[in-house]
């Protein structure tokens, strides 16, 4: 009997299927929902998911790896490059997503203040930063000590920022709660698979040494 051959996703294909799958998501919230005002932001809380979701993966790639070593979680580091930009697809449609609310709701920008759009836009300026230096090209431009520095960071600014905007919803709904806790966790593995992985490294140098 013949097995039947699940196709695997990889590198652009993965990132091809990702962000169609965002791409109809929020295409099918706007056609089906008659308002087209809560429509939008029907799909701007969507976006918000896939993107908190993707960069989840993204950001614990490593530290799973190290931590609960699987063909899984080595395939998520593998991938790591292709969710991450999957990720900045997400948030794009998610900015453009609000930027269309915006304009059907002239109420929307003036009742948003320069310091409560800080947060946003310095986490999309990593993003932007974050994904142009994703190419061999601009990450051989940039220098390796570059590119590693504005990755680190990007992503802990990233998790940062999506751990303050989940936290300051709480009091609106308890509902917050949940991705707060999946963000804190999420940063509790990242420390975690870093001192483990740090401690693997002492292990294997005190062998070799002996």
């Amino acid at each position: 009997m013949t097995q039947v051959q699940v196709p695997r996703y990889h590198g652009w294909s993965l990132f091809g299927l990702l962000s169609l799958l965002v791409l109809l998501m929020a295409g099918l919230i706007l056609l089906l929902n008659p308002d087209l005002v809560e429509a939008t932001r029907s799909a701007i809380r969507a976006t918000a998911r896939t993107s908190f979701a993707l960069f989840l993966a993204a950001f614990t790639a490593s530290a799973l790896a190290v931590l609960v070593p699987s063909p899984f979680t080595r395939s998520l580091v593998r991938e790591r490059r292709f969710i991450g930009l999957a990720f900045a697809f997400s948030h794009l449609v998610h900015a453009i997503l609000i930027y269309s609310y915006g304009q059907l709701n002239p109420e929307f920008w003036p009742g948003r203040t320069t310091v409560g759009n800080i947060p946003g836009s310095v986490g999309y300026l990593f993003i932007l930063l974050m994904a142009l230096t994703s190419f061999k090209t601009t990450a051989r431009l940039i220098g390796p000590n570059a590119w590693k520095a504005l990755h680190v960071s990007g992503m802990w600014v990233l998790a940062a920022v999506f751990t303050y905007s989940n936290f300051k919803r709480i009091p609106m709904s308890a509902w917050y709660v949940l991705p707060f806790g999946l963000m804190f966790s999420a940063i509790v593995i990242r420390l975690l698979g870093k001192i483990a992985l740090k401690y693997k490294r002492s292990v294997r140098s005190t062998l070799l040494t002996e």
